[in-house]
């Protein structure tokens, strides 16, 4: 997403701060009393996740640290760069992070993790995954390795507190649902059983 894309920003809104990360947008809204008061958002980059599936139907988790997170068990993403749709981020995310590619792709969900911040996140699900590099991440990530979970182990990991919360609440949804078999099956299917 280019930075100057305003595609959920308020009619008239103007950025008040560019950073690295967040810029800050300001606008004047009229409330329902018709008074005024100044609103705020927040804008960043869009971003995706992957959860990456072995040709055996195992999810890989990315063992890391980031300089500002302690070390964690999660899913390969991050930012999508500038003329990069969100598929060809998500590619070249799980190459760089896991050293992974995979043959089959399919977006699962989009999600915005608050209202208050123009952000989408995109999760896609990339099946027969195969090692085809090193990892090699950028200077603010620190790998330890890779960790291959059956489903029940990717179900329990996010559905926990560790986990992203739109993933969860998705997951215990499906399994609300008496879809998580069905689910299962989706997620962990070859490309030749597509």
């Amino acid at each position: 997403m280019a930075r100057d894309n305003l595609k959920n920003m308020s009619e008239g809104a103007k950025k008040v701060f560019g950073g690295v990360i967040f810029d800050l947008y300001q606008w004047e809204q009229v409330l329902y009393d018709g008074s005024k008061a100044t609103f705020e958002k927040l804008m960043r980059d869009d971003t995706v996740v992957v959860l990456p599936v072995t040709c055996e139907g195992k999810i890989v988790l990315l063992d890391q640290e980031q300089p500002d997170l302690p070390r964690f068990l999660g899913f390969p993403g991050g930012r999508i760069d500038e003329g990069e749709d969100d598929l060809g981020a998500a590619k070249r995310e799980l190459l760089e992070e896991t050293g992974f590619a995979g043959d089959s792709w399919e977006l699962w969900f989009d999600y915005c993790p608050t209202p208050k911040i123009d952000w989408k996140v995109s999760v896609y699900i990339a099946r027969n995954c195969r090692k085809v590099a090193e990892q090699k991440g950028d200077g603010g990530e620190k790998f330890y390795g890779l960790k291959e979970v059956d489903f029940e182990e990717f179900f329990e990991f996010a559905t926990s507190d560790k986990a992203e919360f739109p993933m969860a609440s998705k997951l215990l949804k499906i399994k609300l649902d008496g879809k998580l078999g069905e689910f299962k099956d989706r997620l962990c299917r070859s490309v030749a059983g597509s």
